[in-house]
C-alpha cells in the first residue's frame, strides 16, 4: 500500500531550463554593463568558475549550486570587487523566481494526493532556501509534508542517503514510497536502488527513448491522474 509520494522539484514541478535561461540572461546583461565583459566572455568565465567551485567542494554537495560562491569566484578571476557577487546572485534569483510557472496539473496533483490521503514529500538536490522559495512560488508549499534537500542529506542524488532520508521522514518502508522525478538516472534509478517505487516524469521524450528497467514507470505529465502514481 502506498503511503507517500515524493517529488523532485527542478524540471519535475516546473520548467527549470526556461527559468534559468531568462535569469542567466539578466545576469549576463548586468555583467556586460557593470563589468565591461562581453556576453561570450561572461559565459566562459561562468563555466570556468563552476569548474573551480566543483574542484574545491567536490561534486556531491549542495554547495555546487551556490550562485553567490560562483559569482564570487568569477569576480576574483578578473580582479573585480566581490561587492558585485551578492547583487548578481540576488538579480539571478529574483528574475528566476518571477519566471517560474507550475507544470500543467501540478496543483490538482498535489491536492488529489493530499485528499487520498497520502503524504507528499520533496526530495531534491540543491540548497534548502531557494527550493523553499520555488515551492512558495509554485503555490504548493502548504501541501508538502516533508522536504529533503541535498544540503540536509549531505549528498546529491543518486546517492541513496537522500532517498533514505525521505523514507525516514515518511515513516514507512521504502516499498511504500513513490518517487517522481525528471532524471532517469538520478531520480528513477536512484530511487529504485534505495528501494522506493520509481516514476520517471518525461515531459520531453527523446528521439530514441531508452528501454526502461523493470519496475520503472514512465509518465509524460503531472496531469496524469495522481491516483495512478499512488496505485503502483
Amino acid at each position: 500500500m502506498i503511503k507517500a509520494v515524493v517529488f523532485d522539484i527542478d524540471n519535475t514541478l516546473y520548467d527549470y531550463d526556461a527559468a534559468h535561461e531568462i535569469a542567466f540572461g539578466a545576469v549576463t546583461g548586468f555583467a556586460v554593463r557593470s563589468l565591461g565583459l562581453t556576453a561570450a566572455g561572461f559565459r566562459d568565465l561562468h563555466r570556468k568558475s563552476d569548474e573551480i567551485l566543483r574542484s574545491r567542494v567536490g561534486t556531491v554537495t549542495a554547495a555546487i549550486h551556490n550562485r553567490l560562491l560562483r559569482y564570487q569566484i568569477l569576480l576574483e578571476q578578473i580582479h573585480a570587487p566581490v561587492f558585485y557577487a551578492p547583487r548578481m546572485s540576488e538579480l539571478y534569483w529574483t528574475v528566476f523566481l518571477s519566471a517560474v510557472e507550475p507544470y500543467p496539473g501540478l496543483t490538482a496533483c498535489a491536492a488529489a494526493l493530499k485528499a487520498a490521503p497520502l503524504l507528499v514529500g520533496i526530495g531534491t538536490n540543491m540548497t534548502a532556501m531557494y527550493q523553499y522559495a520555488k515551492l512558495e512560488r509554485l503555490g504548493i508549499l502548504q501541501d508538502i509534508d516533508f522536504i529533503v534537500t541535498s544540503e540536509e542529506a549531505g549528498s546529491e542524488k543518486p546517492d541513496r542517503r537522500l532517498f533514505d532520508c525521505c523514507v525516514e521522514k515518511a515513516g514507512c518502508p521504502a516499498s511504500e514510497c513513490v518517487f517522481v522525478g525528471d532524471s532517469l538516472e538520478n531520480d528513477a534509478l536512484g530511487a529504485q536502488s534505495a528501494g522506493l517505487l520509481p516514476v520517471w516524469l518525461c515531459t520531453r521524450p527523446p528521439e530514441n527513448p531508452p528501454e526502461l528497467p523493470a519496475g520503472v514507470r514512465r509518465i509524460g505529465s503531472l496531469a496524469e491522474r495522481p491516483a495512478r502514481v499512488g496505485g503502483l
